[in-house]
């Protein structure tokens, strides 16, 4: 199987390209910006895995991973790689840092789905999973308005993406994760991790590693699992 993890040489990324590539069937490619050595500790543990550099905030490097990705024959594309964030309550975020969040976060994900799509389309076959959050159905942690307001955009997208490409065995799939310790969530209190320690029905916090498990149930799961989103959030809140 060949596979495409945007943002995968760090954080969730990173522990899902492992997980991945540690089945040798498996052919793993991973872009990354700025964790280039992350990328090749990677490479070196995987010889099966290959990063590219892509900052998704360069049109050329998007565009030339839209090049690249014909002779990649993917089966699937996983969505993970995120640019950055304002973590600032909604009030004090200028207008132009939601345009730029868009521009960033968001139309990468639209220009690699319609290659991906296009690819599927032609084979019969091929899976999407987006990684989104669990914010989506419970109380938006303060400042994170933008942020979970793009994933929100991207769940409705994924939905689409299902009920549109079903008829050529192609699945859309979502994965919604709780809060994680990443580099991503780093600037995190220290009181407030604990008390969500604290509060927490396992007393612990989700993995990475957990959710790379999720991911690989996603790229192997049969056909009729399409447009849904997997909450993995240990029933802290229930839809």
């Amino acid at each position: 199987m060949n596979v495409l993890i945007t943002g995968g040489a760090s954080g969730l990324g990173e522990a899902i390209t492992r997980k991945a590539a540690a089945l040798k069937t498996n052919r793993v490619f991973f872009t990354y910006n700025s964790s280039l050595s992350n990328a090749g500790a990677i490479e070196a543990d995987f010889s099966n895995a290959f990063g590219i550099k892509c900052d998704f905030t360069r049109p050329d490097e998007l565009d030339n991973l839209l090049a690249r990705m014909p002779e990649l024959d993917l089966d699937v594309l996983v969505h993970n790689a995120i640019t950055g964030m304002s973590k600032k309550h909604f009030h004090k975020i200028e207008t132009g840092t939601f345009l730029k969040s868009f521009q960033d976060n968001i139309l990468p994900v639209v220009r690699l789905t319609q290659q991906a799509l296009a690819l599927f389309r032609k084979k019969k076959s091929g899976k999407i999973i987006t990684i989104l959050t669990s914010a989506l159905i419970s109380r938006p942690p303060i400042g994170w308005a933008e942020y979970v307001a793009n994933k929100a955009y991207l769940l409705s997208l994924s939905k689409s993406w299902a009920v549109e490409n079903a008829g050529f065995n192609i699945t859309a799939n979502c994965i919604s994760p709780s809060f994680m310790q990443t580099a991503f969530t780093g600037d995190t209190d220290e009181r407030i991790v604990e008390e969500m320690i604290h509060a927490h029905p396992l007393k612990r916090l989700l993995t990475p590693e957990e959710v790379a498990e999720a991911v690989m149930f996603l790229m192997t799961a049969p056909q009729h699992i399409n447009g849904t989103n997997l909450i993995i959030n240990a029933a802290t809140d229930v839809i």
